[in-house]
């Protein structure tokens, strides 16, 4: 089993929001898989759907940014699975509009998401990165991150979106050392 979370915040005031990225690809993933039925479960909205003979959890925690590792930890000790086995997609500053980057490990980068998600016990998970760009200068990144793009950036968020969601299917297909060496962007 794996569970594909996307981070993000609930309510329609944040839905278009750059911090919303997380839940926008596994939306994308629930779509391309004809996902209909979400329940409520541990603070967060859950589907589950099989792919290729296995059981996979789509998961948008309803906790808010801040506290996703509420929700991710309680889910992961529920159904019993190792970190490896949990994909989470979330936005990125540090990464130009769009580029999509997979690692293994790391720090949190000063997100508060992955914040929480270590602060609950949840460290060695799949990371799934995409690219939202830097605020521009004397912005604010609150302001930043919970605004939607202007018009000229949409097209290449959306092709971002769309290749997350292509990534993480191709990582469940190949595995994660293949997947990241398909998937990750390269350098122009």
């Amino acid at each position: 089993m794996n569970m594909i979370v996307g981070l993000g915040n609930p309510g329609h005031e944040y839905e278009k929001s750059k911090h919303n990225t997380g839940f926008r690809v596994v939306d994308e993933l629930a779509a391309q898989w004809h996902v209909t039925v979400w329940q409520s479960k541990m603070n967060a909205a859950v589907a589950s759907v099989p792919i290729d003979g296995r059981k996979i959890l789509l998961v948008k925690p309803q906790t808010y940014m801040n506290n996703s590792g509420d929700a991710v930890g309680a889910l992961m000790r529920w159904y019993k699975l190792a970190e490896t086995d949990v994909y989470v997609i979330y936005d990125d500053m540090d990464l130009p509009v769009g580029k999509l980057r997979i690692r293994t490990t790391g720090s949190d980068g000063g997100h508060n998401g992955i914040k929480s998600l270590f602060a609950n016990g949840v460290r060695d998970f799949i990371r799934f990165r995409v690219g939202i760009g830097r605020p521009l200068p004397h912005h604010d990144v609150i302001d930043h991150v919970l605004t939607p793009f202007p018009i000229e950036l949409q097209e290449p968020y959306q092709r971002g979106i769309k290749a997350a969601a292509a990534a993480v299917e191709g990582c469940l297909e190949l595995g994660i050392s293949k997947g990241m060496n398909r998937f990750n962007s390269t350098k122009k």
